[in-house]
């Protein structure tokens, strides 16, 4: 379940990527940071499905649960961290502009 979320979040952020005017909100980071997540949770499916084989595709019902937890709990610190890289960044000089402003007063 959580391969599937952070695939999931990787490809809805990776049309819109592709589908940009410009690359002010550095979609691209986000991007990466799904994709690496997706190949993360991959590489953990297939050590996992050499461990329990056919067992792998009957998981309990709180398993379901906790992995789609955990899957989204992925895509909220992969927005997160996409947040603290915007506001570091601020390629818009909205901060920049709001911290002179403050500092006017």
């Amino acid at each position: 379940m959580t391969l599937l979320i952070t695939v999931f979040a990787a490809i809805i952020c990776t049309v819109k990527w592709y589908n940009r005017k410009d690359d002010t909100m550095r979609l691209g980071t986000l991007c990466i940071i799904y994709w690496g997540a997706s190949l993360m949770w991959l590489a953990d499916a297939i050590f996992e499905y050499a461990e329990l084989h056919e067992e792998y595709f009957a998981p309990a019902a709180a398993d379901m649960l906790n992995d789609a937890f955990l899957g989204f709990s992925v895509v909220a610190l992969g927005l997160i961290l996409w947040l603290i890289i915007l506001l570091i960044k601020d390629p818009k000089g909205t901060v920049k502009a709001a911290l002179r402003r403050r500092a006017e007063k």
